[in-house]
């Protein structure tokens, strides 16, 4: 007896130790996840240990994204893990990369994508050409006008520099003028381009005015998502790469957008009786929605990213949307992202308007760890993206992340443009190393904050200086941005310094304390504690 309690004993901790599941290349990953899914339903002895799902180095293509739902959920005893094979990140789910664009004019730089060579006025002499006249009433841009073959050329678009963002817009005719055409653009982008008032492109601006370039694209549809967790809790990613998703949504509706990427669904200027109570100025209301992720989060709690690598990715790399808590990023890497790579968290989406405060939705997205990680190359399809982005968050942690080669702003936390108390409270920025960022964009910062946010700390950071981006309209780039109405932050032991521009990876230099007078701010709150 005593022989056979010790064998069921023995049996019992195999299989509490060994729940595996081998993927093999051009094997199903769905399959796979069907059967961890069947093992939890039946009570199989085998989950008792957690369920490791393991994927043999190859390419995992994607027709559909892998949808982890609650019935995958592990326990906090038996978690699902999810991982590569070593440390090289040679498992690889992926999508198919169907999208191109091919620049017609200005012409880029052979082999360089950021010009440094400038006309006599300071403008680059290729990769972007300057705005003539911006004309609201006729929904018109005019400009220089193009080559005949840039003239007869199928599927353009015009991408437009308008201060912190830009604009995708299809274009419906251009009419020569002789050295001048006027170019109208298709619904809806060209309705939100000409109705919102901010941002428009900037014409006389300190610098001159906004830029634009006329691009093919093609119109392809492809996979945009490979991963959705949606109510799955305890899923860890381990050692696996992410890699190659697209971007549908310009090639149907545009891209016109408020701030860090996310798309207008609708927005107009105040005419009559503008401004809320605590912002009698407030011009422009707005609706939008969240920008399409490789990998999505939500209603989830303790599911973790540890050694991924997340790559050529079009949109937003990885999304924690909404409800979720104790989640951690980590030890990961994010490179060649066409949008934000690490976005968590409400930003009002649509129906919600976004410059009223909202105080039900901070506890929506708590305790989410983001640290170590690298991020590099963010923000190049969509430039007014950032690094990490953060809304209607509490107790957030950003540490010792490198962040860097950006478009616009490198780390940004809070949302809603408000001094009113929204459940927004103790998030820390602390030890990250932000560089080579607004390369593009200005009205930016290595760390960029909004609204009032109670016993949040912004410490021990290293902040290069701004990159002199070549088509900015003004010089509105700080190494931290407090903007409308921070509020709580104490702010102690960071430091800047300078860095070769273009030079992504090099260290600061000539380091020292930033000075208070270096922060830009915008109207910020009364409670901020500034300690350097």
């Amino acid at each position: 007896m005593k022989r056979l309690l010790t064998t069921l004993l023995l049996f019992s901790t195999l299989y509490a130790s060994a729940a595996e599941i081998i993927v093999k290349e051009g094997e199903n990953i769905h399959d796979a996840l069907r059967q961890a899914r069947e093992w939890r339903r039946t009570n199989d002895p085998r989950c008792q240990g957690g369920i490791t799902i393991t994927l043999q180095a190859g390419r995992y293509y994607m027709q559909e994204p892998l949808f982890l739902r609650p019935e995958d959920s592990g326990t906090k005893e038996s978690p699902l893990t999810i991982r590569g094979i070593g440390e090289k990140h040679t498992s690889v789910i992926c999508g198919d990369a169907r999208q191109r664009h091919t620049q017609m004019w200005p012409l880029k730089e052979q082999g360089y994508s950021y010009p440094i060579k400038k006309h006599d006025d300071g403008l680059p002499m290729k990769g972007m050409e300057r705005i003539l006249d911006f004309n609201n009433t006729d929904r018109t841009i005019t400009i220089p006008t193009p080559p005949q073959n840039v003239l007869q050329t199928k599927n353009l678009e015009m991408v437009v520099h308008q201060r912190w963002a830009i604009a995708i817009l299809r274009v419906k005719d251009m009419k020569v003028e002789g050295d001048k055409t006027v170019v109208s653009f298709m619904e809806p982008e060209s309705r939100l381009e000409f109705e919102h008032p901010w941002p428009q492109p900037v014409i006389g601006g300190e610098k001159g005015n906004s830029s634009f370039l006329l691009r093919t694209t093609e119109q392809r549809d492809g996979i945009e998502q490979l991963v959705i967790v949606d109510g799955a809790n305890y899923v860890r990613f381990e050692a696996i790469t992410f890699d190659k998703t697209c971007w549908n949504r310009p090639l149907h509706k545009g891209h016109v957008t408020l701030q860090g990427g996310f798309p207008l669904v609708d927005a107009y200027k105040l005419k009559e009786n503008p401004g809320l109570p605590w912002d009698e100025g407030l011009e422009n209301q707005a609706w939008i929605e969240r920008p399409v992720s490789a990998v999505t989060v939500r209603n989830a709690h303790h599911v973790d990213f540890h050694s991924v690598l997340f790559q050529n990715l079009a949109a937003t790399a990885l999304d924690f949307v909404d409800n979720i808590s104790d989640c951690v990023v980590q030890n990961c890497t994010f490179g060649n992202i066409g949008g934000t790579a690490i976005m968590g968290g409400s930003f009002a989406e649509s129906p919600m308007e976004v410059h009223r405060p909202y105080q039900h939705l901070a506890e929506r997205c708590q305790r989410l760890t983001i640290k170590e990680n690298f991020v590099v190359d963010a923000a190049n399809e969509d430039w007014g993206a950032v690094g990490i982005a953060l809304g209607y968050v509490r107790h957030c942690t950003i540490s010792k992340n490198h962040v860097f080669f950006l478009s616009y702003s490198g780390i940004c936390v809070g949302w809603g443009w408000t001094p009113l108390n929204t459940g927004m409270e103790n998030n820390r920025i602390e030890g990250n190393n932000v560089y080579n960022y607004a390369r593009q964009l200005y009205d930016a910062g290595g760390i960029y904050t909004l609204s009032n946010q109670p016993g949040s700390v912004i410490s021990d950071n290293k902040i290069s200086a701004p990159y002199p981006a070549p088509y900015a309209t003004n010089d509105r780039g700080f190494c931290i941005y407090l903007d409308a109405r921070t509020d709580g932050f104490t702010i102690e032991n960071n430091y800047t310094g300078d860095i070769a521009p273009g030079i992504a990876g090099r260290p600061l230099t000539n380091q020292r304390p930033i000075r208070r007078d270096e922060i830009g701010d915008n109207h910020p709150g009364p409670n901020i504690i500034f300690k350097q």
